[in-house]
């Protein structure tokens, strides 16, 4: 499965790698983690990050992001990971490189790159990209395999979602050999500050149920201003303080922005992806997102989801 992008990785002397914008833990992990697994495997390679920042998965930064020319692409693979659509890229440079390639999770939306696996069997991009690495034989150090590592824990919620598998738990131990410290890693993803757990309440008393089965919360762009986070923590941040209440099957977040109106979905029973794809968006079959162009829309989606859990 990997042969056709790991040909390309040992040809380019100059690497670019880009993911979605907003990153979360899967989409530094597997960007960071084939960063170094490059560099340590090709020491006399280039090989850059590019891309956004989301305050909330800084501790992950093993370095800064690369900002770099035009220029560079020329000549140049760029390998784009953790994405399903083009207008989710940080960076379209991308589209600049003599060739491209692209490692993913998500249910296929649309060809982006030259070369592509989609592997929705995968519970995270980064336990992707790990598995590629023991396949190919690139040199994972204690470094790499902690990035990777921590994109799987991230995009498989403590390896509890159902798309966790026996091949998550053969990548996790592959790297747990490298015997790196897990528990920073848990320490920084689950232990928050004071003012993220009483924003977690006050989102908590926004739940509102649209019916028996579906939960939302709608935040308006001056109620999301007044909580001094940013749009990340409001919107994908906040979305699970629904997921655990008996009965629902499906919940949403909606978030208005300047850009638009941000929708987190997410599901225990149904494939909510379709849902998400009608109005732009894509993901997984439970755990989905879109952008949306005001609040009517956003109503008209939750009566989507109403009427999915009612068939």
């Amino acid at each position: 499965m990997f042969e056709k992008i790991l040909s390309l990785i040992e040809k380019y002397d100059r690497i670019i790698i880009h993911r979605h914008k907003n990153p979360d833990g899967d989409a530094l992990g597997s960007q960071l983690g084939l960063l170094h697994a490059i560099k340590d495997t090709y020491p006399h390679k280039e090989v850059y990050a590019v891309g956004d920042l989301t305050p909330r998965y800084a501790f992950m930064m093993t370095q800064a992001m690369d900002e770099i020319s035009d220029e560079l692409y020329s000549g140049a693979l760029a390998i784009v990971l953790d994405t399903s659509a083009k207008s989710l890229i940080s960076d379209d440079r991308y589209t600049l490189a003599e060739a491209t390639a692209r490692m993913d999770h998500h249910l296929f939306v649309e060809k982006i790159c030259d070369e592509e696996i989609v592997a929705t069997s995968y519970e995270s991009c980064a336990g992707l990209v790990a598995a590629m690495c023991m396949e190919g034989g690139l040199t994972v150090s204690a470094v790499a395999a902690k990035t990777l590592y921590t994109g799987m824990v991230t995009d498989s919620g403590r390896f509890r979602y159902d798309s966790t598998s026996a091949e998550t738990f053969r990548v996790a131990s592959f790297l747990m050999e490298r015997k790196f410290d897990t528990s920073t890693i848990y320490k920084n993803l689950y232990a928050d500050e004071l003012f993220f757990i009483q924003l977690r309440a006050k989102f908590t008393l926004k739940i509102q149920l649209a019916s028996p089965k579906v939960a939302y919360i709608y935040t308006d762009k001056d109620d999301a201003a007044s909580y001094g986070a940013d749009n990340f923590t409001i919107s994908r941040g906040m979305v699970n303080v629904m997921g655990e209440i008996r009965g629902v099957e499906s919940w949403v977040n909606f978030t208005e922005t300047d850009d638009g109106v941000l929708c987190e979905i997410r599901s225990n029973t149904h494939n909510i992806n379709p849902i998400a794809v009608k109005y732009g968006g894509g993901g997984h079959q439970k755990a989905s997102g879109a952008t949306l162009k005001n609040r009517e829309e956003a109503m008209s989606l939750l009566a989507d989801l109403i009427a999915q859990t009612e068939e």
